[in-house]
């Protein structure tokens, strides 16, 4: 290895892009070994466990053209787990080694981008996306099979695309419209995969005023349908964590300077974690936004600081850095806080809202580091080049570290909630999740003690008051059970089976005229609630109005036959 090489892998020799490839999957796969005996985490249960269309024949027709059978419109993702479904069933490892293989081929595809761009030290920025700790919660969580796959489609409709751009310089090269045309369809596999990449085709202008210093309408025109496209199907995603998913409600209700505020901390919030992955957590603290602190309002003077200075010093340092940061930002912007998503229930950021936004930093942290090293080895030859390559083997070795460590986070829920407290003990939904299953050991008194826990950091969770209500009436303290129930449905009145719930307790206790009234306001908000019309009918009896009853046992007994014509 001469001076020049010593960390710029980027300068592979041709007849080794095999062997580099393969280094690159064997350096995933040995950091990802722990993820292979991992189980089921949160909504992995809506994706894989309980997804009725996975088991269903014909569950393949429902995931592409029946609205609403799925969590999102993702129907790539989904096709891929019923195809995974029919293979190893309801066996995570399966699944989890198609997300390690996913990531190990997606950092593939990096190196070859970032080569055929002509960045130094483009095999190193491969790797150390490939081993960075940050990617943990999307490799190891199933349900961010979003991410691996539309990042997979992302970024070979990127290089097909850009390959197409390049015969277009060339006057004398006939332009590969087949390459426009792969590029185009790997694009839409990626929007039906996930569609935060909706962004590629502005990211693709950066990258081509980078490299050539200039754009002209020739250069806009050809991405107008990638940008048609784009944004149809992000506003399905955007319609659908509102009026779907449930994406309203006070946590959202935010003014445009206090997203704008969210937006510049998360900025530097991700390139914080980029640098100095430690302490990762599953959920982070949702931080309280305040418009008039000046120590917030740091934040978005410093993003418009350094965008200033990049682009003051372009001439001098390049345009490099500058679209780094821009292509960093783009990527990340459909995750800031301007669009409303459900996860800001919880937190503000997340480390897989960064997966395909932290590929630019590092590409650029990369670069700089061969250059450098460049000049190193070239200076202190014949030590230097050892030393490159050690500082590199060093780097990756502790990423690959704390990227095995981070996955025992990840083996199950419990794992998964108590790691998140110890990072976070604001974190109500792990105190919550936590409960649950405490709830589902029949832990009594435990259930009780988190579901208070995670009242104390969050009074308006309805769930976590009947929750609490249920664990109490367990243990034979009905008035505790009937104050909870009551909070429940006082802190959402549409919350039909704490009515439900409240209504049965009632009637345990002898209450049958509050308990009719209750059951009343279930069987109203939801006509289909054949339990409770089933319990109507019998409270009705108990206070002889057995007339009364009749109609509400028969519809009881509808719904019931009704559900067992849906079981095969």
């Amino acid at each position: 290895m001469d001076a020049a090489s010593a960390l710029d892998t980027s300068r592979t020799p041709r007849w080794k892009p095999f062997a580099a490839g393969i280094l690159l999957v064997a350096l995933v796969t040995t950091a990802y070994a722990p993820a292979a005996q991992n189980g089921f985490i949160w909504d992995d249960d809506a994706y894989v466990v309980k997804n009725s269309t996975l088991p269903d024949s014909d569950g393949l027709g429902r995931i592409w053209f029946e609205f609403g059978a799925t969590p999102q419109y993702y129907p790539l993702v989904h096709s891929a787990f019923w195809l995974e479904y029919r293979l190893w069933g309801l066996e995570p490892a399966g699944y989890h080694v198609v997300n390690v293989i996913l990531h190990g081929f997606l950092a593939v595809l990096i190196w070859r981008l970032l080569l055929f761009l002509s960045v130094p030290g483009a095999w190193a920025a491969a790797a150390i996306f490939a081993l960075h700790p940050v990617h943990v919660e999307t490799v190891a969580w199933i349900t961010e099979r979003k991410n691996v796959l539309s990042g997979v489609f992302y970024l070979g409709a990127a290089l097909a695309y850009l390959r197409f751009a390049a015969a277009r310089e060339n006057p004398g090269t006939p332009v590969p419209y087949a390459a426009y045309t792969l590029s185009f369809l790997l694009f839409a596999a990626a929007l039906l995969s996930k569609t935060v990449v909706c962004s590629l085709p502005a990211a693709l202008l950066l990258v081509l005023w980078w490299k050539r210093g200039s754009l002209g309408v020739k250069d806009v025109v050809p991405l107008l349908p990638f940008f048609a496209l784009g944004l149809s199907l992000a506003g399905v995603t955007v319609w659908m964590e509102k009026h779907r998913v449930g994406a309203v409600g006070p946590d959202w209700d935010l003014s445009f300077a206090e997203r704008t505020l969210i937006a510049a901390r998360a900025l530097w919030f991700y390139l914080g974690k980029l640098a100095w992955p430690n302490p990762l957590s599953f959920i982070y603290p949702r931080w309280a936004i305040d418009t008039g602190s000046p120590a917030q309002i740091v934040y978005p003077a410093a993003v418009l600081g350094l965008a200033a200075a990049l682009w003051a010093a372009r001439v001098r340092i390049g345009r490099a850095p500058l679209v780094a940061a821009l292509l960093f930002a783009g990527t990340l912007l459909p995750a800031l806080g301007f669009i409303d998503i459900y996860p800001m229930r919880y937190s503000f950021v997340a480390d897989h809202f960064q997966y395909l936004a932290s590929i630019a930093p590092i590409a650029l942290v990369a670069a700089g580091g061969a250059q450098l090293s460049t000049r190193f080895a070239a200076r202190f030859w014949p030590t230097g080049p050892r030393v490159a390559a050690a500082v590199l083997v060093t780097l990756l070795g502790t990423l690959g570290a704390l990227t095995w460590n981070q996955l025992q986070n990840y083996r199950n829920l419990e794992t998964l909630w108590t790691a998140t407290i110890e990072t976070n003990p604001g974190a109500w939904i792990a105190y919550y999740n936590l409960g649950n299953q405490r709830r589902q050991e029949k832990n009594w008194p435990e259930a009780i003690r988190l579901y208070r826990a995670a009242l104390a950091q969050k009074e308006d969770l309805s769930l976590a008051e009947n929750n609490l209500a249920g664990a109490l009436s367990a243990t034979g303290d009905l008035d505790g059970a009937i104050f909870h129930f009551r909070r429940a449905i006082e802190i959402d009145d549409q919350y039909t089976r704490g009515y439900f719930n409240l209504a049965s307790v009632l009637a345990s206790n002898c209450h049958y005229a509050e308990a009719i009234e209750h059951y009343e306001t279930a069987v109203l908000q939801q006509p289909e609630y054949g339990a409770a019309h089933h319990r109507l009918g019998l409270a009705l009896q108990q206070i002889g109005e057995s007339e009364a009853a009749l109609p509400h046992l028969r519809k009881a007994e509808q719904i019931r036959r009704k559900l067992e014509k849906r079981v095969p």
